[in-house]
């Protein structure tokens, strides 16, 4: 089949990779990493699309329907004839997701086309994780499409662990794309057993990336915590963690990316990047599901940061 058109105009943000549905046990809720990334980017003002496919079937369907209800334009959203759409099964634990995805699904195969090509070379920033890589098909067009982007797109690679769907591998030839790696304090120790490298802090963790990465920023989240960005220069910004009311964590660490991001490309500077993404992700979590609306919030953000 024939891939979506695209713009040749600029497009400010890409989520390449999965959407899907999140099976809560509260219900069905939308998701999908680099889906809840475009989502939240457009919140704070991007023009953000998510690059995926789904099945041509109801909950395809509906996944359009939702992305087109909030504004966001579907036409990188591939529709797969053979293979269904996405889901995911959700279990919380004292609001942590753990996930079990289902096999052979639309976004496993996703389709490199011309109007992939034409998107990707105007995009200022794409943002892609492991798991859509965890097909053959999927993982080839990924890469060869994060070799088409300008010179001056910010190439975010989230790591976003989910077991069992890692491999040296993938994580190797994806931190040699990325400009901006950011994971969390347990997949910045967790490198160290898949490369054999000596990571005993989030430092070396850092210094780990840039080994291995072209990458110029290593973000870190620490959960309660809070988060850490690193600069190659030697530059450190960190933020205290948020007392948050957790719902759920589903979608909060997309929340944090998507703001980073915005960030870099608005010209904020590092510290106010880091507090707005501390702060959305930690609203994220205070509510369910993935992509809340919380429109409302995010503009006091603005107003209470003087980010307008």
């Amino acid at each position: 089949m024939s891939g979506p058109a695209a713009d040749e105009a600029a497009i400010d943000l890409i989520g390449l990779g999965e959407l899907l549905w999140d099976r809560l046990p509260s219900g069905d809720l939308p998701g999908g990493a680099p889906a809840n990334v475009a989502y939240h980017a457009k919140m704070v003002g991007l023009d953000a699309r998510v690059a995926t496919r789904v099945g041509r079937d109801m909950l395809g369907d509906r996944l359009i329907e939702f992305l087109t209800g909030k504004g966001l334009q579907t036409d990188l959203v591939q529709r797969d004839l053979v293979h269904g759409t996405g889901t995911v099964d959700v279990t919380l634990n004292n609001g942590q997701a753990s996930y079990v995805f289902k096999p052979d699904s639309a976004w496993d195969f996703l389709e490199l086309t011309d109007g992939y090509r034409t998107a990707f070379r105007s995009a200022r920033a794409i943002v892609f994780g492991t798991l859509a890589q965890r097909e053959p098909t999927s993982r080839q067009t990924i890469q060869q499409l994060l070799r088409c982007v300008s010179p001056e797109c910010l190439v975010t690679y989230d790591i976003n662990l989910r077991p069992p769907f890692i491999s040296r591998e993938v994580l190797e030839s994806s931190l040699a794309l990325a400009r901006l790696v950011k994971m969390n304090d347990d997949e910045a120790l967790s490198l160290g057993k898949w490369f054999s490298a000596k990571i005993a802090t989030i430092e070396d963790t850092a210094r780990f990336v840039w080994d291995h990465s072209p990458a110029d920023w290593v973000c870190i989240t620490r959960g309660a915590n809070g988060a850490a960005l690193y600069a190659r220069d030697g530059s450190t910004w960190s933020v205290p963690g948020i007392q948050t009311n957790v719902v759920d964590t589903v979608g909060a660490g997309d929340a944090f990316t998507a703001s980073l991001v915005a960030g870099r490309l608005k010209n904020w500077s590092p510290e106010a990047s880091l507090t707005f993404a501390n702060r959305l992700g930690s609203l994220v979590a205070s509510r369910a599901g993935a992509m809340p609306d919380i429109t409302n919030e995010v503009s006091r953000m603005f107003d209470e940061l003087n980010l307008r």
